[in-house]
């Protein structure tokens, strides 16, 4: 039997689910191991294969989603990096947008440029807009730039020139001119990483590339390595922030595409079993160690954009609060994330509140819990004196829990000092933890016009479930989905995207002056660079689709909106009705007399599985789903100060029925805890999935 292999690396913990063609599912969840994200993989894999007797050549695909580009910009890891530029646009990194993420603090600073000002040179040359050359390229002073780069020691350069996206000669040259004296430095070209109108961007974009481009490089080689070593020949794609996977050498080449993968891999599995339960209307929540995050899938998909801030306090993938971390603009699912995890560090502030997150205990040493060094309590601590989580075990045994040990740090660090009981200094960091991820969910639903009681909430991660009724309770939702292997549900969404390749052309003009050849050809030339990228990747004519977009935008505004281009080949007219709709949608309003301006022309290329890549249902192996060992079927929970502590059952996935069961209840697995409280009840229903209808407290 063949499996295919989807492997979900976070701060905390590595989930690994190994998928056969049946269903038949099979989870393994080790510590991360920072200093070398490959080993836990290693470890991982080395466990699970000979649990089901099968040896590397039997797994057809592997399916990777990875922190290590977002881990290489936050924690400065990159490597030093060059930036040549068109003379007087030496600063434009500084300059940015002029946007404050924070617009009363004025304490806020604006992130270092990871290209160094003393490594940003300025070379003599301009195009216009139209691409008509005014300047000619003076390679004296390209070569002039190169010996201030070179003698500085940078590692990559990138290359971004004015007006480069509508005509990239001069980009190119100079690129011929770096190879010529200096083979082995990785080059990335505007022209190629962001080809698209708007300089700060377009370079911000190509500088992130460059700096993370040999850190990520290194990695998937590395990678690539442990995978021969267990004889696993079949081949390693990677999760894309967009949600769609790609071959290893086009990740290594455009690592932007890679930072947001691993909270993506959720959405898209989020998006897929939703569609086989019914539900159009969703919001997903993932909770892991780290972050949480969260997004909206409505009418059956989720949205994307086409810019991220990398780096930000609060990521939000979309239109608010830019400027907050370094600009990259590729396409991405609309994903907000804070920092709050399982693994956030508690505290008493110095105006005495309770405050959770955003540092955290990572894997290592871990929450206090854990046993291994950690000293600060976290939420996981509280979520252990609580009772939410076991008090002796957690992976099916395989993590010991030292529950004193996160009641004497509660004690010491939060309840003495603020003059309660344990208890209620516990619940009181499981509710300011959720204060803090509502943000997140409000953030993807009512601050963009969606109500979200109108939404189930499918919640997964391994934390997720534990938090997910007093979440919930808070935004006034009443329904939550708890899919199958909630802990590791990340590692099985990766499994179910297709392959994909979005490709980006400025074609700027009124909407009304548009001709259909013209954007007939542009779209042509956009599809033949699919279906070069797919081709790549073994995906012949026959096995691929194409799907087009358009960037409209009212005349005098400066955000676009991505609408559908079907059709528009036949009739540009078509992208009319469908913005003003999306107009609308967005902003609460439309106009029939203002000019409509055509942006950007968008390609989605996209390779077809010979086989459904979503089984019809799930299998998931013994050991996976029932983890309650030593006879605990039940302990004390404490569920705030009115309840106090009610003595609730614990049990597995398998002994939840199809008729409705009032909480409290526990359901306890290898990967995940989910919490039933008084007042809400639960059942399973289609796709191994728990459905816990929420009622007041």
């Amino acid at each position: 039997m063949s499996f295919r292999v989807g492997i979900d690396i976070g701060g905390t913990f590595t989930d690994l689910v190994l998928l056969g063609r049946a269903g038949r599912t099979i989870t393994v969840k080790v510590p991360s191991t920072p200093d070398d994200y490959s080993r836990s993989i290693a470890e991982s894999l080395e466990e699970a294969l000979p649990r089901i007797g099968i040896g590397g050549r039997e797994i057809d695909e592997v399916i990777h989603g990875t922190t290590v580009a977002t881990n290489a910009i936050l924690e400065k890891r990159g490597v030093r990096t060059g930036l040549v530029t068109t003379a007087g646009f030496r600063d434009v990194l500084e300059i940015r947008r002029l946007r404050m993420p924070r617009l009363y603090d004025l304490r806020w600073q604006k992130p270092e440029p990871l290209a160094a000002r003393v490594d940003r040179v300025e070379v003599e040359e301009r195009i216009e807009h139209t691409g008509r050359v005014l300047q000619p390229l003076d390679e004296g002073s390209v070569h002039a730039a190169l010996d201030k780069l070179f003698d500085n020691g940078v590692e990559a350069i990138a290359v971004a020139l004015l007006n480069s996206y509508v005509n990239d000669r001069h980009e190119r040259r100079v690129a011929e001119i770096i190879r010529e004296r200096a083979v082995d430095v990785p080059i990335c070209l505007s022209c190629e990483v962001h080809p698209e109108i708007k300089e700060y961007e377009r370079t911000s974009t190509t500088v992130v590339n460059a700096y993370i481009l040999p850190v990520v490089g290194t990695y998937l080689r590395s990678l690539e390595r442990v995978l021969r070593r267990l004889e696993i020949s079949g081949p390693l794609r990677i999760m894309q922030s967009n949600g769609g996977a790609m071959g290893v050498d086009a990740a290594a080449a455009k690592p932007v595409n890679i930072i947001e993968s691993g909270p993506s891999a959720g959405v898209v599995g989020a998006a897929e079993i939703a569609a086989k339960l019914g539900y159009e209307d969703v919001l997903t929540f993932d909770m892991g160690g780290t972050t949480a995050k969260a997004a909206m899938i409505e009418g059956g998909r989720y949205d994307r954009v086409g810019e991220l801030d990398v780096g930000a306090g609060i990521n939000f993938g979309a239109r608010f609060l830019k400027g907050g971390g370094y600009h990259v603009s590729v396409p991405a699912i609309d994903i907000a994330e804070v920092g709050a995890g399982g693994g956030s560090l508690v505290r008493v502030d110095a105006g005495g509140a309770l405050a959770a997150g955003p540092e955290s205990a990572g894997a290592m040493p871990g929450p206090v819990c854990y046993d291994q060094g950690g000293s600060v309590a976290t939420v996981t601590d509280a979520n252990v004196v609580l009772g939410f989580i076991s008090p002796t075990q957690l992976v099916g045994g395989e993590l010991a829990i030292r529950s004193d040990l996160s009641a004497a740090a509660i004690r010491e660090q939060i309840a003495d000092p603020m003059g309660v009981s344990v208890d209620d200094a516990a619940f009181g960091i499981h509710r300011v933890a959720n204060a803090t991820m509502a943000r997140a969910l409000r953030a993807v639903s009512s601050e963009r016009g969606r109500d979200p009681r109108q939404f189930a909430l499918m919640v997964f991660g391994g934390n997720g479930p534990v938090h997910a009724a007093t979440l919930a309770r808070s935004l006034d939702i009443s329904t939550i989905l708890i899919p199958p292997v909630a802990g590791v549900f990340s590692a099985l969404g990766l499994l179910f995207p297709a392959t994909e390749h979005h490709f980006v052309r400025t074609f700027k003009r009124e909407l009304a002056d548009v001709a259909r050849d013209d954007i007939a050809a542009a779209f042509a030339a956009l599809e033949a660079e699919g279906a070069g990228a797919l081709s790549a990747e073994g995906y012949g004519a026959d096995m691929t689709e194409h799907e087009h977009q358009a960037d409209l935008r009212y005349r005098g505004e400066n955000t676009n909106l991505t609408v559908s281009a079907a059709g528009a080949v036949d009739d540009p007219r078509v992208l009319a009705e469908g913005f003003a709709r999306e107009h609308e949608r967005t902003y609460g309003y439309r106009s029939d007399e203002e000019t409509v301006e055509l942006v950007n022309l968008r390609l989605i290329a996209r390779g077809l599985a010979a086989e459904a890549r979503v089984p019809d249902s799930l299998s998931v192996a013994e050991r996976s789903a029932v983890p309650v060992q030593g006879g605990d079927r039940g302990r004390t929970v404490y569920y705030g100060a009115e309840t106090g502590r009610l003595e609730t059952p614990v049990i597995a996935r398998s002994a939840v029925g199809a008729a409705w069961v009032d909480g409290p209840i526990i359901v306890e697995e290898y990967d995940s805890t989910t919490v039933v409280p008084p007042g809400c009840r639960i059942r399973r229903i289609g796709w191994d999935t728990l459905a816990i209808e929420v009622g007041p407290e």
